[in-house]
């Protein structure tokens, strides 16, 4: 010991300096235990079956997990009642990284090894945490309740109008819809968002961007309900019932980069992924998933929405371009029958838009549809797959296809797979269009011959019939010279309808229509009325309103029975710069818009009737943006809808009163503003007359009148017969 007086020994034991002893003596201990799990839930072995379940044990953690580090697994044994050495049903495990040690409790916790072992597994260090843990219960405070608001309270408008979004310079501001007068402001806010923003499925919700993460607003105050925090996030997608979110940045996670003090929702299990899948009604993350791309994208490609949800929102999968199909069960956020479903070549899928629950629905379990190209010698291959049985219900073979796209009708009952395909020598390419009735047995196909190249394709909602705009121009296709702004190419719009007059049903063409310019097609949320635009063109800006079932005024019955004579154009319009077309949810009201993110003058918007009559203008410095708030599926059943349609015209009158009431209300308004304009201005005249009359008395200047009392007043009075009227007495 350093400076040790034998003659004066320290009275007490603690005041003996061992330092020289402890530094002599360290034992170097390692003592990082992230890389050490504990594993419960193990069968119960004897010495003779230790070793057979050790190398069970390790085959599965090192599958599931990394790799072991040497001697790496320790079992305890203790004898038993009987004096066998047994083991205790848990063991610890010591991986050569920490990664490893996280993937084994994130795969393997709740793994079952037989039907009565099932396996838990946790860190070391959170074991040592919980058993640290206060034993004694301290009860916790309850926060005083508070009501919250009804995020859907503006169904219950009384005069049943719509809601919209409008983005304009750094303002964000919510409108009530007033057809042919100014839009009544709701809320607004400065700086609500910083790039754009977007309402949910059924309008609960409008989320707001920001650099720290996405935001949900709502209610009659437009108060903050939840806040999701992904640092650089640029896009979002909800589940169609609004219980998930997903959300995608461009920046890897890495809770280390957030700030002490902010929320953090991220573990180690996030580091490096780009994608989050969010509870929405309680704001937890429940999965964070890596960027996965294909053989041929680059880290500029990005497919969005990148995960795709079932009707029932069971389920949602993605596809690994080329690879794989991975379905997920939103439940548990695992993957169904836990593993990826190999699908060489797969290009894109859909999941068709019906419910499995639906007292119509002709399938017990949820489908989807994807195709896949010619690879090789195999043709290119239309599926469709039942989940979570994984079940092929039909496939179709088809061949020189240059690309796919996948089209479900509303219902479910059809699918649509528009089909470009080249010709064997490459050099032109034309269009079918292979329908598969899914509501028949044995799903039969029929494919429509085409052609020239289908530029659009939808559906009627709702309906049976479908439209689309193809083209024979040659400058189709063709790449614009540099310089010059593109060609408005001619186009062609064909209406189909379900021809079922014949034993076997099939579409056929209902009314073509050429020398159009128009390249979009926007069905009414309602389905009968349709409008073609030409968006985002230079030179042509025109907007056509169709309606699919109108009864043409005539007494010809041969007329009234021609092929297409309910196909009637209403009216075309034009709006200079459009770039952007939207129906209200009610299919009543159409909003075209020219956004300064996509045009460079004349922003603004206009709102049309379904008929294409002008209904409001406004011209708007910096627009940016305008959605209508969606409404969610209506309440009433069928039987209520129709009793309503029946009575219409009793329902009509008390409208048509409220819209007289309205009228002559707005009318007494403006007569009340301009009377109050005009007193304004004749008290603003006398007052400046009597200053006037001050200043120049001040100066001297004062007028004088030469009439002295003179004058007299002279009143002439004009008699008029206005109306006269001869009655006859007997």
């Amino acid at each position: 010991m350093p400076g040790l007086d034998l003659k004066n020994l320290p009275e007490r034991e603690e005041d003996i300096d061992f330092s020289d002893i402890y530094e002599k003596h360290t034992i170097s201990v390692d003592n990082d235990f992230d890389s050490i799990v504990v594993v419960d839930g193990a069968p119960i072995v004897d010495e003779a079956k230790e070793e057979k379940l050790l190398t069970v044990l390790k085959k599965l953690f090192t599958k599931g997990a990394g790799e072991i580090k040497e001697s790496g697994i320790w079992m305890p044994m203790s004898p038993n009642d009987k004096g066998k050495m047994e083991s205790k049903g848990y063991l610890f495990i010591d991986f050569e990284s920490v990664e490893s040690a996280h993937a084994a409790v994130k795969n393997l916790d709740g793994h079952k090894m037989s039907k009565t072992h099932q396996l838990s597994v946790n860190k070391f260090t959170d074991v040592e945490k919980y058993t640290n843990m206060n034993s004694e219960f301290k009860e916790p405070e309850f926060e005083e309740f508070k009501p919250k608001e009804h995020l859907r309270s503006w169904l219950a408008d009384e005069q049943a109008r719509d809601q919209f979004v409008m983005y304009r310079g750094d303002d964000v501001s919510i409108f009530w819809n007033r057809k042919t007068e100014n839009p009544e402001h709701v809320y607004s806010r400065t700086n609500w968002t910083e790039t754009y923003v977007q309402w949910s499925p059924l309008g609960s919700y409008l989320a707001t961007f920001h650099t720290q993460g996405i935001a949900l607003w709502g209610g009659p105050s437009w108060s903050k309900i939840v806040r999701f925090v992904h640092p650089g996030v640029k896009l979002i997608d909800f589940s169609p019932n609004e219980r998930f979110l997903v959300t995608w940045s461009n920046e890897p996670i890495s809770p280390s980069k957030i700030p002490e003090g902010s929320p953090n929702p991220f573990s180690e299990y996030d580091e490096g992924n780009q994608i989050i899948i969010w509870d929405v009604m309680t704001g937890a993350l429940l999965r964070s998933f890596p960027l996965v791309q294909g053989n041929n994208e680059t880290q500029k490609t990005i497919r969005w929405p990148m995960f795709k949800w079932s009707a029932s929102e069971k389920y949602f999968a993605r596809i690994v371009p080329g690879q794989q199909l991975s379905v997920y069960e939103a439940a548990t956020m695992g993957l169904v029958g836990k593993k990826s479903i190999k699908i060489e070549g797969i290009v894109d899928f859909e999941w068709s838009p019906a419910k499995p629950d639906q007292a119509d629905a002709h399938q017990k379990e949820d489908v989807l549809a994807y195709w896949t190209p010619e690879v090789g010698n195999q043709p290119a291959r239309v599926t469709m797959m039942t989940v979570p049985s994984k079940e092929i219900i039909r496939t179709k073979n088809l061949f020189n296809v240059t690309d796919c796209k996948l089209h479900w009708q509303s219902k479910g009952r059809f699918l649509a797979v528009k089909v470009d395909r080249h010709t064997k020598t490459k050099k032109s390419t034309f269009s079918n269009i292979e329908i598969f009735r899914v509501s028949e047995k044995a799903i039969p196909v029929e494919t429509l011959e085409i052609k020239d190249p289908v530029l659009a394709f939808a559906w009627e909602p709702q309906g049976e019939r479908f439209a689309t705009i193809t083209s024979n121009d040659p400058n189709y296709g063709a790449a614009p010279t540099q310089g010059v702004a593109p060609v408005t190419i001619k186009t062609q719009i064909t209406f189909y309808y379900l021809d079922k007059s014949k034993a076997v049903a099939g579409f056929k063409p209902l009314k073509m229509l050429d020398k159009k310019t128009c390249n979009y097609i926007f069905w009414s949320p309602k389905g009968r009325h349709v409008v073609f635009a030409t968006l985002r063109s230079s030179s042509v800006f025109d907007i056509e309103f169709y309606d699919v079932d109108f009864d043409p005024i005539t007494t010809d019955k041969k007329e009234k029975e021609e092929l297409g004579a309910t196909v009637q154009l209403l009216s075309t319009q034009e709006h200079y710069g459009v770039t952007d077309i939207e129906w209200d949810p009610t299919g009543r009201f159409l909003v075209s818009g020219s956004s300064m993110w996509r045009h460079t003058a004349d922003h603004g918007f206009c709102v049309w009737d379904f008929k294409g009559q002008l209904l409001f203008k406004q011209n708007i410095e910096k627009f940016k943006q305008l959605l209508w708030r969606p409404r969610p599926k209506s309440l009433l059943s069928p039987e209520q809808k129709k009793k309503i349609k029946k009575n219409l015209r009793q329902y009509s009158k008390v409208f048509e009163e409220e819209d007289l009431a309205a009228g002559d209300a707005t009318a007494a308004k403006l007569i009340a503003a301009r009377r109050k304009a005009v007193e304004e201005w004749y008290a603003w005249r006398k007052a400046a007359e009597a200053r006037l009359a001050e200043e120049r008395k001040s100066l001297g200047k004062e007028l004088r009148t030469t009439d002295e009392g003179k004058s007299e007043i002279i009143e002439e009075w004009v008699e008029e017969v206005i109306e006269e009227t001869e009655e006859i007495v007997e």
